[in-house]
């Protein structure tokens, strides 16, 4: 749980940063790598994260500018990517401008529980690097090498002239 707007805008700069890594490394043909025929595609996984700042956000009381959870996602991946920037600037600006560190103790009602505000914002981070880890997965099947972020994608080793780990 995060108690200072500061601490979690400084994490989330370097979060913001890692998924627009990622978003930016696809491709329109990514977009529809599958797992199985149950599960979203890759271009599905990507909008979810870009859909869910306005969701969860606005729900937790600020507004924040993006696409509706029941809208479809382009058929671009530029698209998804220039979308997830334009909300993390309108989230930015919302939170800076809507909530202060006291208010991040402020209870708010979220999928059925009671959250502080800065709950919120711990699990809307944990909640895209989670659906960050399965685009890396569906990324490498679509034929991407997902970009490092907390170290070296397995590519990246031997950049460093360093062998990888062992698998």
């Amino acid at each position: 749980m995060y108690h200072s707007i500061d601490e979690f805008l400084k994490d989330w700069e370097f979060e913001q940063a890692g998924t627009l890594k990622y978003l930016d490394a696809l491709t329109d043909a990514s977009l529809k790598q599958i797992v199985a025929p149950a599960d979203r595609t890759l271009g599905r996984v990507a909008w979810h994260i870009v859909q869910t700042l306005p969701e969860m956000l606005t729900q937790a009381g600020l507004k924040v500018s993006g696409p509706a959870h029941d809208v479809d996602p382009p058929l671009s991946a530029k698209a998804i990517a220039d979308a997830y920037r334009a909300a993390c600037a309108s989230f930015t600006v919302s939170l800076r401008a809507g909530w202060s560190n006291a208010t991040l103790e402020t209870d708010v009602p979220m999928y059925g529980e009671t959250w502080k505000r800065g709950m919120v914002l711990a699990a809307l981070m944990a909640h895209q690097t989670h659906h960050r880890g399965q685009m890396s997965v569906l990324m490498r099947q679509a034929g991407i090498k997902p970009p490092g972020i907390y170290g070296p994608a397995r590519e990246d080793w031997a950049h460093m002239k360093m062998a990888p780990p062992r698998v």
